[in-house]
């Protein structure tokens, strides 16, 4: 009996890689070039305005069997006792086997200017080995903040998106019916004290750090006041020195400024995952001109391995497994593409998919480029 088994080696890699020349990018416009303005408020946010994160530790009934395991989960046998015994109900030395119930961790974000009996919305999550919490009901849970004191208290019944169906030979999870969310599940007990309108200067945080935005940013706030109130800090702090005309109302300052325009500038950036082949450019990448030759490498091994056996009625013969080999080697190489100076991101684009290449290939390709000086961007790897 023959038996033939191959095996397929592939690699794939920059075949060659010449810099003809390198000269400055010019300034090229292309699809990707127009010009686009977008709001400050939109580029930056408020120093001090900002949320606080909560979190706390409860517990949900009304499950349908689907709680933790009281024997293997110390901690929820240890809670549920615990809240009985504040109820008046004794059950220290019983034991407990209701599986109806699960402890949870639960996490809210408290806004910035929240006020007393306003509601936020929370998310809960299981903490021990219940296999979902549909159905389940969230009893009395404060919420602290990193300070450790109570700001909000969470209470109601879950929505979960997902499930779970199961029987004796098959099993059915769609989403993660472990994790719920209620609506408006929070009550916020604590405020957080932010006199914003008696601040004499406030600062705007970029959240894409850029000298040439900031700079922007704080002559556009100067055209509008009319005087230098506006002064950059660094690539990512703008401050601004509340006007006279605006004393004790900085919130009319700051909506007038939200709503001015400017055009961000971009660092010229690729960014690049390696696990999911996934490559992100900005559009103000350039290259200087390159010529770019890529060729796959297949290596096929092929094995015939026959069987030889002795003559008839021979004396000390064995039958054995000669093994028989063939190897071939293919290179499917790819002619030179020229990627010219100074084009566009859409220039570059076509170019490289001239090549006739995938995405792992072109990661090589990217960071040869970036390798050899002729690409004027710099290269993340997620």
């Amino acid at each position: 009996m023959t038996r033939t088994p191959k095996i397929w080696f592939a690699a794939a890699g920059v075949a060659a890689l010449m810099l003809i020349c390198h000269a400055a990018p010019a300034a090229a416009d292309g699809p990707f070039r127009s010009s686009s303005t977008s709001r400050i408020k939109d580029l930056a946010s408020v120093e001090g305005v900002r949320q606080n994160q909560l979190i706390g530790y409860g517990l949900v009934v009304g499950l349908n069997g689907t709680g933790d395991t009281l024997n293997n989960i110390p901690f929820t046998r240890q809670s549920l006792q615990a809240m009985l015994e504040r109820l008046g109900v004794n059950v220290r030395g019983q034991t407990l086997r209701t599986g109806n119930v699960a402890a949870v961790m639960v996490t809210g974000n408290l806004p910035a200017f929240a006020t007393q009996g306003t509601r936020i919305d929370i998310t809960v999550s299981a903490l021990g080995d219940s296999k979902s919490l549909q159905g389940g009901t969230l009893l009395v849970t404060p919420l602290l903040g990193a300070d450790g004191n109570v700001y909000a208290v969470a209470q109601g019944s879950l929505a979960i998106s997902g499930f779970q169906a199961d029987g004796e030979a098959a099993k059915i999870v769609r989403g993660v019916p472990t994790v719920g969310r209620i609506v408006n599940g929070a009550i916020i007990e604590r405020e957080i004290d932010f006199a914003l309108n008696r601040l004499n200067q406030v600062r705007l945080a970029l959240r894409n750090a850029d000298f040439t935005t900031a700079k922007r940013v704080a002559a556009a706030i100067n055209d509008f006041i009319g005087t230098n109130t506006a002064e950059p800090l660094d690539s990512s702090t703008v401050q601004v020195n509340v006007p006279k005309q605006f004393t004790g109302n900085v919130v009319s300052l700051l909506t007038e400024i939200e709503q001015l325009q400017i055009e961000p500038d971009l660092t010229a950036r690729i960014v690049i995952d390696e696990r999911s082949g996934i490559i992100v450019m900005g559009r103000d990448v350039r290259v200087s001109t390159v010529a770019v030759a890529q060729g796959n490498l297949t290596v096929t091994i092929t094995e015939t391995p026959q069987v030889s056996q002795p003559n008839a009625f021979s004396r000390g013969g064995t039958t054995v497994t000669v093994p028989r080999t063939r190897v071939g080697v293919q290179e499917d190489g790819k002619k030179f593409g020229i990627v010219r100076e100074g084009v566009s991101l859409q220039q570059l684009v076509d170019g490289l998919n001239a090549l006739g290449i995938g995405p792992r290939d072109l990661i090589s390709i990217l960071q040869a480029i970036k390798a050899s000086g002729a690409i004027q961007a710099d290269i993340e790897v997620m």
